[in-house]
Order: C-alpha cells, then structure tokens, then sequence
C-alpha cells in the first residue's frame, strides 16, 4: 500500500511541478526513451546476474507490495508457542518432543500456532535445533556457532535481490545519457527542419535524462531499499529464537528464556512484560 503511495507522491510531485512550471507532460511520453532505457537496464541486469539471482529477483520485487507480517501478535504467539515447548521440555523431559519436531504438522503444539506453522523456513529453523537439542550431542557453545552460521547465509540470500536492483539503479541514469545522446544524434541529423521540429527532437532527447534519474531514484533503488528493510525484519525472528533456545540450553527456567527473546526484538514489535506474561497467562488458562 505505502510502495503505490509513494509512487503516486513522486508522480505526483515531479509532473505536478512541471505542469506549475508551464511544461505539457504530453512532451514528457517518448515510448522510444523509455524502450532504450528500459530495455538497456533489463539487458544488463540479465548480463549480470546468473540464473538463481534473476530468479530470486523477480520473486522478491512483488513482496513490497505486501505489508509486513512480523507484528506484535505474531511476536506474542512465536514466544508463548517457544514457551510453550520449553515448559513441556522442562516438565516431561526433552525426548517429550520428539513427536513434536519429527511430524510438526500433526504436533498438537504448532497446530495451535498457524501463523509460525505455515513458515516453513521458520519451522524448519526450529525443528532442526530442537531435534539437536534432544540428540544431545553438541553443547550451546556448538549450536550458537551453528545458528549464527546459518542466519549469516539465511541473511546473505536475502540480499541477493536488494544488490541486483542496487547495480541495476546504479545504471539507469548512464543508460538515460545513452538515449539523450542517441536523440541529440538524431537531432542533429535533421539540422535541416524548422527550428520548431528541431526543439522537439531536443526536448524528446533531454527526457532520456530526465527517465534515466527518475526510474532509478524514484522507482527501482526505493524497491531495493524496502526489500532491505523487510529483511532486517525477517532476520530479527531468528535471532529471537536463536536467544530463547540458548536461554534454555543454559538452564534457564522457559518464563525467563522467553524474556531473553522478547529483548532482542525491534521496539515497536516487542511487546512489554507485562503484555507477554499476560499473554501466557490467558493461553493457560484456554
């Protein structure tokens, strides 16, 4: 929603001044502008990039569209859910929930957690260190270096797309040198027309430039610049149940190890003590 809003304000803003101005932004569509830029920009990002970035690319661009789903609800269900399990683990003993993370989809446990669930890549995080913590073969020191290891490479795949369209940005203002020249060449080919003619060949060169700035600074690098952000977002789950599960290896009682997790979390999704204990508290008493 707020990728259209933005959108719509740099539109707004840059044609709306040109209108105040006096210009007609019917002199501002030049299809074939707009082909030599884009159609360079497109080229060099598939020159660049091997299979697996493009794909990853195209994949991510669509999700700025969408809002984030790390909230403050998800926040309070991943912490009582990991509450949840630790107590189990505390009261029956580790091997409790082996059933849980060997079939997670028939677990009572994380059917009443849909929104952690349905992840995937959330779930198997879990699973994984959970399963290790019931092999009990690797000590806390050895699974922190671990997950650490893997949210580095988790991290390093999501920006994959954020550098693609950093590079691609980068180029567009060249790439609307390129038309602008290519227009003033044909300019100056028709030397022989009105001076009237000859503006509007000038103009249509100039608008290269102008495209060239705008797609990149208005339109692509704010694209890689969200995908970023949702990828600081992304990360800060993991961290959270990396602390918990950590917490927990080390003794921590699961009311505290939760605590742990809520610390880590960015101040407008976490919520407040008071806000988890209660929290746990109600699901208790389901």
């Amino acid at each position: 929603m707020f990728v259209i809003i933005g959108y719509v304000l740099i539109l707004g803003g840059v044609l709306g001044g040109f209108v105040l101005a006096g210009g007609h932004v019917h002199s501002l569509i030049q299809p074939t502008e707009l082909l030599t830029i884009g159609g360079a920009g497109l080229g060099a990002f598939f020159v660049a990039n091997p299979p697996k970035v493009i794909k990853a690319t195209l994949s991510a661009v669509p999700t700025v569209l969408k809002g984030s789903k790390f909230s403050k609800a998800l926040y309070l269900d991943l912490l009582a859910m990991l509450y949840e399990i630790l107590a189990k683990v505390r009261k029956e003993g580790l091997m409790s929930i082996e059933g849980d993370i060997e079939n997670p989809e028939s677990s009572p446990i994380f059917a009443r957690y849909p929104g952690i669930a349905s992840d995937h890549h959330l779930l198997e995080f879990l699973t994984d260190y959970l399963r290790m913590m019931v092999g009990g073969n690797l000590n806390a020191f050895e699974i922190e270096n671990l997950m650490d290891s893997e949210i580095e490479t988790h991290h390093h795949e999501g920006e994959i797309p954020v550098h693609a369209l950093a590079r691609v940005a980068d180029g567009l203002p060249a790439f609307g040198i390129v038309a602008a020249v290519m227009g003033v060449v044909h300019t100056m080919e028709s030397v022989g027309l009105p001076p009237a003619e000859l503006g509007k060949l000038i103009a249509a060169a100039l608008v290269g430039t102008f495209l060239g700035i705008l797609l990149s600074y208005g339109f692509v690098a704010p694209v890689g610049s969200a995908l970023e952000n949702k990828l600081h977002d992304e990360g800060k789950i993991y961290q959270c149940m990396k602390v918990v599960l950590l917490a927990s290896m080390n003794g921590y009682a699961p009311q505290v190890a939760v605590e742990f997790g809520r610390k880590v979390l960015f101040s407008t999704e976490r919520p407040s003590f008071r806000e988890l204990e209660d929290d746990l508290k109600a699901r208790k008493g389901k």
